[in-house]
């Protein structure tokens, strides 16, 4: 018999929650599996899923197959229905240990083959089980999980359920061991970020978050935050970004469009005019804030000019590192319902366009870099990151996990600057 295997498709969530499964896995004993934890944010997405499925079975004839994540917890059905499936375990149910236990000692017959229950009465979340997962210089610590609001585009409130976040206190115990185990940066992490504390007495925002970490723990040399909605950015989340340097100046938002009709079809809380606003604010309490943002090409109803206001919204807010998504009908959504779907080809022309869009800002970024110093945190012996999240590399080996003061040099044919150590 042989430890589990693990297979991770989608957010860094879900990884996270990998790394918990993993331990609650051995602690109860489980064997000769292979856990998918899977990803429902397209369709493209499940297909991905049963293509993976399929493919581990081929190579794992003997194992049970166990297939947990969103996809699993949207439909059940569909992953019940694979012969390659032995059970079907749902995105509550694979953080408590006593599902393991009941795999582990075989006694989960086929009458609870699907194990999934209803998300949305789901009150906590599952962040104390570990301490954070990454590599040796980087840790990513869950703070928050579901989402309360409904865009029309999105599965993933059916999959997570609503907004839940972890206490403070908690959070900070976390990072504080995680600083004492030698980890230079920390990302907090979740579905709906900016939503955290809203479930907890007080109803504090994530500003009020930030700051506490950066008080209480003096010793994290850097924090970072992953997507947010700038529409729901506190006045602590900007005080912290003008006045904590420990707070890295990269953020990745979540802006979906640049066109205000397209924004109210998706059941956006922004207008493009917030996204300008907000990132003009966060420039002028941080010069060297650089920014990331997720935009989708192609939602139904999306015309050119529809589609000119996105690709103009990546200059207008002076957009660096895109994540553009080709609009995928998901079905039980909103928007799979919308008339005047946009055709295939169309989308993915578009999808191309903006794509492109983001290599030139790419481009003019790091042209903008070379000559400057920065503090690289190093992720192997060759290759870090900068402050603004920008890849970096050596000639020579760095210390993995620490942060090397370095100048920037040039570029190199992977969109990295090269760099030497001060």
């Amino acid at each position: 018999m042989s430890a589990p295997v693990f297979t991770t498709l989608g957010c860094r969530l879900n990884t996270y929650e990998t790394e918990a499964m993993k331990e609650l896995a051995r602690d109860a004993g489980l064997e000769n599996a292979v856990v998918v934890n899977t990803c429902a944010v397209t369709a493209e997405a499940v297909r991905k899923a049963r293509q993976e499925i399929r493919k581990l079975r081929r190579d794992n004839p003997e194992a049970r197959i166990i297939v947990t994540g969103c996809a699993a917890q949207t439909e059940p059905e569909t992953f019940a229905a694979m012969a390659e499936v032995d059970q079907v375990i749902g995105n509550t149910e694979k953080m408590q240990p006593a599902t393991w236990a009941g795999m582990a000692a075989d006694f989960i017959g086929e009458t609870e083959r699907v194990l999934v229950d209803d998300i949305m009465s789901v009150t906590e979340t599952a962040g104390h089980l570990i301490d954070g997962f990454g590599t040796r210089s980087r840790a990513y610590v869950q703070v928050q999980n579901g989402c309360d609001h409904r865009c029309t585009f999105c599965i993933i409130p059916y999959g997570r359920g609503n907004s839940r976040s972890v206490p403070a206190g908690v959070v900070v115990d976390q990072i504080k061991r995680l600083v004492q185990r030698g980890y230079n940066e920390v990302v907090l992490t979740g579905v709906d970020l900016t939503s955290w504390g809203a479930d907890l007495p007080g109803e504090p925002r994530l500003g009020d978050l930030v700051m506490r970490i950066l008080r209480l723990v003096p010793d994290l040399p850097r924090l970072r935050i992953s997507s947010i909605d700038s529409i729901e950015a506190d006045d602590n989340l900007m005080q912290a970004i003008a006045t904590e340097p420990r707070l890295m100046p990269h953020l990745h938002l979540s802006l979906q469009h640049g066109d205000d009709l397209i924004l109210k079809r998706m059941k956006r809380r922004h207008l493009r005019e917030d996204a300008i606003r907000f990132c003009e604010e966060a420039r002028r309490l941080r010069p060297e804030m650089t920014f990331g943002a997720d935009i989708i090409a192609g939602f139904p109803t999306e015309t050119e000019a529809h589609f000119e206001n996105s690709l103009k919204l990546v200059t207008d807010c002076d957009l660096t590192w895109l994540h553009v998504f080709p609009y995928s009908k998901r079905p039980g959504t909103p928007a799979a319902r919308i008339p005047n779907q946009v055709s295939g080809p169309v989308i993915k022309s578009r999808a191309a366009r903006l794509r492109a869009a983001g290599d030139l800002q790419v481009d003019k970024h790091l042209t903008a870099q070379i000559g400057r110093s920065a503090q690289v945190l190093m992720e192997n012996a060759l290759m870090g990151r900068t402050e603004q999240f920008t890849e970096v590399t050596f000639a020579a080996p760095q210390p993995e996990g620490q942060i090397v003061p370095a100048r920037l040099t040039g570029r190199n044919d992977d969109s990295q600057l090269t760099a030497i150590p001060l």
